[in-house]
């Protein structure tokens, strides 16, 4: 990469959310004020002064928008109130955007009304499949004298066209993880060839940060944001792993007792799923806390759309045990609208990028620790040695 310079990179980025980004200064306040800043990332300050110069290019090969967590300490000592944390935040809207080459994600960032656009679209795609289907097939699978969601939905059928999407939906954000990490790992693979052990041994790391996102325990004060987002990740990752690993069990017609997993199970991640989408949208709505008192459009669309799945897929849990046909089937059919519209949308522009980007940013970072360290070592070792 050059070092080719951006004139417009600062106002491309207030389309993605950056607020006062041109009247920092640089006096590093914020840098000296944040608990996860280090010599080798001195941001927010950095990425700032490269954003005012228009060094993408050098944007693009740093992890530190991806190692900021918006605790708002530098935001509140800001003696300029230039809103730094919001411009890490956009960044990563803006990064996020970068390593999707088909342009889907700059366009969601960039134009609300493209965001509500992919979703009617997406929507009325997934509601037009339910009508083709059940009018090929004479409408004949609709039992309305009692509820047969496999009947209305065939779970084999449904589960087959969920892991196709799924394949596609993890080729997308496997792409972006891809650019990531050859924009990131550019200036290293220039001069020197990396081992393959080195990404084999510090594998580690990605996994332990991918589940725990232990690093935001350090960001600030309030712990109890980690610990929330711990539990939206632990709903999340649950309700994903029962629809793409277990659909045919999950999906059923069959009356469970409240201690059989598959009722436990779904009544947790929707609880903690609620608890967490609904806590966010609180605190957006209410703009007390730093990190919600700006709010781009594409915020609001992960915790809406969780919300939205996990109370109409309780609801099509409470309606099927009731005993209601219609209400479960016109439920249904919303709850899979809903998820379809959130997975494609999601994907590229929302938190998947983040549950991916942030564990990413600090394996590549260990990989490159590990590089420097066995670089010094035939330097440092005593003389005579061989």
């Amino acid at each position: 990469m050059n070092n080719r310079v951006n004139p417009d990179l600062l106002l491309n980025l207030k389309d993605y959310g950056a607020v006062g980004a041109e009247i920092c200064f640089n006096c590093g306040n914020c840098t000296a004020v944040c608990p996860l800043t280090s010599d080798e990332h001195p941001f927010p300050r950095n990425m700032i002064r490269l954003a005012q110069l228009g060094l993408e290019e050098k944007i693009m090969q740093s992890t530190d928008p991806w190692l900021c967590y918006y605790c708002g300490d530098c935001a509140q000592t800001c003696p300029r109130q230039a809103e730094p944390g919001e411009t890490m935040m956009a960044l990563r809207r803006w990064l996020t955007a970068k390593y999707d080459r088909s342009g889907h994600g700059a366009r969601l960032y960039t134009s609300e009304k493209a965001v509500a656009w992919t979703i009617l679209r997406l929507a009325l795609i997934t509601l037009a499949a339910f009508v083709i289907y059940h009018a090929v097939t004479g409408f004949a699978n609709i039992p309305t004298d009692h509820v047969a969601l496999n009947t209305f939905a065939p779970v084999m059928v449904v589960w087959a066209l969920v892991l196709l999407h799924g394949l596609y939906l993890g080729y997308r954000m496997l792409s972006g993880v891809a650019n990531m990490a050859r924009y990131v790992m550019a200036p290293i693979t220039a001069e020197t060839k990396v081992p393959l052990r080195l990404y084999l041994e510090e594998f580690k790391t990605f996994v332990l940060h991918f589940f725990t996102q232990k690093r935001w325990r350090d960001c600030g004060e309030d712990r109890s944001r980690w610990f929330k987002h711990l539990l939206l990740v632990s709903g999340y990752v649950t309700m994903l792993v029962l629809v793409l690993g277990f659909l045919w069990w999950f999906q059923t017609d069959n009356i469970y007792p409240l201690w059989h997993p598959q009722r436990w199970l779904g009544y947790y991640a929707t609880i903690v799923l609620i608890y967490a989408a609904g806590e966010a949208l609180y605190g957006r709505i209410q703009k007390k806390d730093q990190m919600h008192r700006f709010s781009h459009a594409t915020d609001w669309l992960f915790p809406s759309f969780i919300l939205t799945g996990a109370v109409t897929g309780i609801l099509v849990h409470i309606f099927r045990y009731v005993g209601w046909p219609w209400p479960t089937y016109i439920i249904y059919v919303i709850h899979v609208m809903a998820m379809i519209a959130m997975l494609d949308t999601e994907v590229g522009i929302g938190k998947w990028a983040h549950l991916f980007y942030r564990p990413l940013a600090m394996y590549l970072e260990a990989v490159k620790a590990r590089i420097r360290q066995e670089q010094l070592e035939p330097e440092l070792a005593p003389a005579g040695t061989d």
